[in-house]
């Protein structure tokens, strides 16, 4: 819908530029058809640069309305939360005194009790354990001779 207003806004300032432009050509003469062509499009791209100025001094103009309506929303924001907040401390407030007095009223009601130093033991300090060395690893044994018998003749040979 606005893409409307503003085409229908280009093309008004394009038909007021065309129709100034031709009143001031008529005083000096007969406008051509090229000349005639040539105006409306030149009226057309400067009307839709125009358009596009104004609706920017529009949006600027409404920009501090609505930071305005932002910022008001934005205090009453902070108001709300400073009241809430403000009960909550009011609230624990109250609380941490009745729990204050129920803690006094809970000593002065009970005996009270005095507690006998402990007997302190005296207790050997602990040493730190020695590590114990890992067992190294053996070292790899030369490889023992093997004998390897050779075919000696006091086998009996096979004989058939």
């Amino acid at each position: 819908m606005a893409n409307k207003t503003k085409k229908t806004k280009q093309k008004s300032l394009a038909t007021d530029i065309v129709s100034s432009i031709e009143a001031k050509l008529s005083e000096a003469g007969e406008a051509s058809k090229k000349m005639k062509k040539s105006i409306e499009k030149s009226a057309e791209k400067l009307a839709k640069k125009l358009a596009k100025l104004m609706d920017k001094d529009e949006k600027q103009k409404s920009k501090p309305a609505k930071l305005a309506e932002k910022q008001a929303k934005k205090s009453k924001k902070d108001e709300a939360k400073a009241k809430k907040n403000a009960s909550k401390s009011e609230k624990n407030a109250k609380r941490k005194a009745n729990l204050k007095a129920s803690e006094a009223g809970a000593i002065t009601a009970s005996e009270p009790t005095t507690l006998a130093p402990r007997a302190t033991t005296a207790r050997p300090k602990a040493t730190p354990a020695k590590p114990v060395a890992a067992p190294k690893p053996k070292a790899p044994r030369p490889a023992a001779p093997t004998t390897s018998t050779p075919a000696s003749s006091d086998t009996q040979p096979d004989t058939l």
